[in-house]
């Protein structure tokens, strides 16, 4: 089995309106799949019947090689957040994580021992004991996030886990999840493209209910029309940079420049004209290819 979800060609009407349309998605055991589209487009309709929460018309799922979700084969292998889960205000946050970890079906001993670790890995140690209706949004958020991972499942299903956090716990989820890639199936829905893009092995676009492409990130990212200059120090007159090849724009990123280019011109005329000019900032390193983003908005047609 080479597949931790399989569906085939599900269907779901909701009056006239078809949220799925024949949905075909195979995800590769053990990576971290990204689904992108538009809102409305399927995304949530689809993990919804995956977990079980929703009935498709009709249509085929499979978790694990074992037929759709059933609360006895899939237990504990299998979770769910859900886009707009909430917790009970009144629960505390370590005492939930036992309860929610309990039906997972650990043992008590083994349940506490993943709640202490996710609550230490969140960030929440002081807050362990705080009823959830004291906690920011960003706090909650962090909470049903952990949630997710209790007793280490195979198979994860996020939607839209980084929304509401600030950047330094998006980055700390980020680095949570990356650790993560090749021990356990992990399928992210989200419109922020760019943690997309940094977190996923493979990317499903998705529009009008049905899958319009499914590739491995790697091939979808590395087409022309973009480098990236890895540089020590960033020069001051990136205006004047641009008038160095015809046909190109210069924006500043965080570890350097990004160049982007029309497919009229060629990756190795770009090196020629800038290399040579970006030496003396110290050149780490030249990524070629294009970001997630172009790569959608060219599916789409609106590049």
């Amino acid at each position: 089995m080479n597949e931790s979800i399989v569906s085939r060609a599900l269907v779901k009407s909701y009056g006239r309106r078809r949220a799925l349309d024949g949905f075909t998605l195979a995800v590769p055991m053990g990576s971290i799949t990204g689904l992108v589209g538009r809102n409305g487009a399927g995304k949530t309709t689809w993990m919804m019947s995956v977990a079980g929460f929703v009935l498709p018309d009709s249509g085929e799922i499979s978790i694990l090689g074992s037929g759709p979700f059933d609360a006895r084969r899939h237990g504990g292998k299998f979770t769910i957040l859900p886009q707009d889960s909430d917790l009970p205000n009144e629960g505390r946050v370590r005492s939930l994580l036992l309860h929610y970890a309990r039906l997972q079906g650990l043992p008590a001993s083994k349940a506490a021992a993943s709640a202490d670790s996710l609550i230490d890995s969140f960030n929440l140690r002081e807050k362990a004991n705080a009823p959830i209706r004291s906690l920011s949004h960003g706090m909650r958020k962090r909470v049903m996030v952990a949630q997710a991972f209790l007793g280490e499942p195979e198979v994860v299903m996020l939607d839209e886990p980084l929304s509401g956090l600030d950047p330094v716990e998006a980055d700390r989820l980020r680095s949570f999840i990356l650790a993560r890639r090749g021990k356990m199936t992990i399928v992210i829905s989200s419109h922020q493209l760019d943690d997309v893009e940094k977190l996923c092995t493979h990317v499903a676009f998705v529009a009008n209910g049905k899958v319009e492409r499914m590739e491995t990130m790697r091939s979808l990212t590395s087409g022309t029309g973009r480098i990236v200059y890895a540089l020590r120090n960033r020069p001051s007159d990136i205006a004047e940079l641009e008038t160095t090849c015809p046909g190109v724009k210069v924006a500043a990123v965080s570890n350097g420049l990004e160049v982007t280019f029309s497919e009229d011109v060629g990756i190795e005329d770009v090196n020629a004209a800038f290399l040579p000019r970006l030496l003396e900032f110290g050149v780490v390193s030249v990524t070629p290819g294009r970001s997630l983003e172009e790569a959608y908005l060219a599916q789409t047609g609106r590049s």
